[in-house]
């Protein structure tokens, strides 16, 4: 068995076509399209990456960047001040923290200061509490765009058991509430789980977003599994995924590569989200 594709690349492509095409409808009814602020503190070369794709992401589909990059000396108070500025903006319907922040900064104060409305990232209790309950709301953008590119083959999540490996609040905990919504049997494999390989090699969807490149093998995948690779790591000059792609492509039914799978799908989650949260305080549908 070969492993089919899961071209994040493409559907994040297409999706965005979409965003595009619904914010220029609503533009001129409003008299200005989407705007998102996405706040970077300090020159962290990997987030640098991230806010410039985002950037160019917004440019894209229509959306007004509102960015914020700030030195690295930025105080607590300074950048409550910065968020609680953009809170009040009419312009601006989305606010994103770019993480991590310098280590003197305590990122839970601040992620609590964006108004839940513009959560754009999903992290704010209240907007972690409604996904709990089940209720609407802005939703994580990496957990979120793993359910989208479950959406894009022909698979039931009703009933199946999905895994997922690492518990981080950013992809983790939120995924698993996403799986169980839908209905899987949703198991989190963690750094203290005994015997991971036994539940992962169970699993008919397996999602792993633990942070270490290669970490799982071929011989600890069910075969016919789907397989989506949330890890970013370096290795020398190249980007692999916590997946060892070659040995696990042999087994799975379904895989995303690194880079080109879920990376894309999290920026187009973004840009949905803030054109989600537009939409909602001009009671229009997305």
């Amino acid at each position: 068995m070969t492993a089919q594709i899961i071209d994040g690349k493409g559907i994040a492509r297409s999706l965005q076509a979409k965003i595009a095409q619904r914010i220029q409808e609503l533009t001129p009814e409003y008299g200005r399209p989407p705007g998102l602020a996405v706040i970077m503190v300090g020159n962290n070369p990997a987030s640098a990456a991230y806010v410039a794709n985002k950037e160019k992401a917004c440019l894209r589909v229509g959306i007004t960047s509102y960015g914020k990059h700030l030195p690295g000396n930025t105080t607590q108070s300074e950048l409550k001040a910065i968020i609680e500025e953009l809170n009040d903006n009419p312009l601006v319907d989305g606010i994103l923290l770019q993480l991590p922040v310098p280590p003197h900064l305590d990122s839970s104060e601040l992620i609590n200061t964006i108004t839940p409305s513009k959560d754009v990232d999903g992290l704010h209790p209240v907007n972690l509490g409604r996904l709990v309950r089940g209720e609407a709301g802005l939703r994580s953008c990496t957990p979120a765009a793993v359910m989208e590119l479950l959406k894009t083959i022909p698979l039931d999540l009703a009933g199946k058991r999905a895994v997922v490996v690492g518990r981080s609040i950013l992809v983790g905990k939120p995924l698993a509430l996403m799986l169980l919504e839908a209905n899987a049997t949703v198991t989190i494999v963690h750094s203290r789980t005994v015997q991971p390989q036994e539940i992962t090699k169970a699993a008919d969807i397996l999602v792993v977003a633990a942070g270490q490149p290669n970490l799982i093998k071929g011989e600890m995948v069910k075969a016919g599994a789907v397989v989506i690779d949330v890890g970013i790591n370096r290795l020398g000059d190249k980007l692999v995924g916590d997946v060892d792609f070659a040995a696990v492509s042999q087994v799975a039914s379904y895989i995303t590569p690194v880079p080109g799978g879920v990376g894309p799908m999290t920026v187009t989650l973004l840009l949905q989200n803030t054109l989600w949260s537009y939409c909602r305080r001009y009671d229009t549908h997305l």
